[in-house]
């Protein structure tokens, strides 16, 4: 497979299924042309795995010619993946599929997922775009706009319900008040993002609080800063319901917190016992805080695998 130049990245369009995959084809020197998997009825009803004809039912995002290689993140993206398997196409699976994973070439799944076998590369973090050079880029970009901000510089990453943890008003309003005393408490900056998860009414509680401390909340207008957060931050806060955050934050060089919230995920727990055990994440407790680390990323060497095992 030496001659692929333009493989697909292929997911249900969720912006953490697509980042995982593209940054597991960005980190192989490859530049992947973006497949969106849009079922028709009545598939967008019924779960992938059940598809009798994958392809049928996303027959406009796999239009031939068909790829070398194509990769793919989440349930959906595994049934086609497994569909479009063949002699000329080779086909890499991000997170365990639910189904035979022999029907992979190889499969790039965290250790949370608990799965084995010969074709399976197990991760400690799940994967993503960010790189060194990356946050390079984007402390110049935002360097002069987050300024302002006293140091230390927080980062402060919100996520949102998920069906296993809740960031409610309640639990918003304990993480703003949290903030807003680490930034009174302590004498630090504190610069918020909100995801397209968060709830609204969440954000707004976190700007009332930070409000009087010189805080700062992005609106979701305009440039997002999420990348020249992470290159920035002195320290990095992330709610609990997101592996993907926690993933990207541990990849800088800044510490990372985690900030509870009410839930429980067994898989969850299991990510980050190996992160709280080597000390790269701390619990918030609405202080800061600061320690010596190293950046953990996984990403580089799960791309490596992918190259070797698809002689790529």
């Amino acid at each position: 497979m030496s001659d692929i130049v333009v493989p697909w990245v292929i997911s249900e369009g969720l912006a953490g299924l697509r980042s995982q995959a593209l940054g597991l084809a960005e980190a192989a020197g490859l530049s992947p042309e973006i497949r969106v998997l849009q079922p028709a009825a009545p598939w967008k009803w019924i779960g992938a795995k059940f598809w009798p004809n994958p392809l049928a039912a996303v027959a406009a995002a796999v239009t031939a010619p068909l790829p070398g290689l194509a990769i793919g993140c989440g349930g959906m993206a595994g049934a086609v993946l497994a569909a479009l398997r063949g002699p000329s196409t080779g086909v890499v699976q991000v997170q365990n599929p639910r189904m035979d994973i022999s029907r992979f070439d190889l499969i790039i799944a965290n250790h949370h997922d608990e799965l084995t076998g010969p074709n399976v590369f197990v991760t400690r973090t799940a994967l993503h775009r960010v790189t060194p050079a990356r946050l390079a880029a984007e402390a110049e970009l935002w360097r002069d706009r987050l300024a302002p901000y006293r140091r230390p510089l927080v980062a402060v990453l919100l996520g949102g319900n998920n069906g296993r943890f809740r960031l409610d008003r309640n639990a918003g309003a304990r993480l703003a008040a949290d903030l807003a005393t680490m930034a009174q408490r302590d004498k630090v900056g504190v610069v918020v993002t909100p995801s397209r998860r968060t709830d609204p009414a969440v954000t707004s509680l976190i700007r009332t609080a930070l409000a009087p401390t010189g805080g700062w909340v992005w609106d979701l207008e305009g440039d997002n800063p999420y990348f020249g957060m992470l290159a920035l931050a002195d320290l990095i806060v992330v709610t609990q319901d997101s592996v993907s955050m926690v993933s990207e934050a541990v990849a800088t060089t800044a510490p990372v917190m985690v900030a509870p919230l009410p839930g429980k995920w067994r898989r969850q727990a299991l990510f980050m016992k190996p992160l709280l055990d080597a000390d790269r994440v701390r619990p918030f407790e609405g202080r800061f805080s600061s320690w010596p680390v190293t950046p953990l990323n996984d990403t580089q060497e799960a791309a490596a695998e992918m190259r070797r095992r698809l002689g790529l």
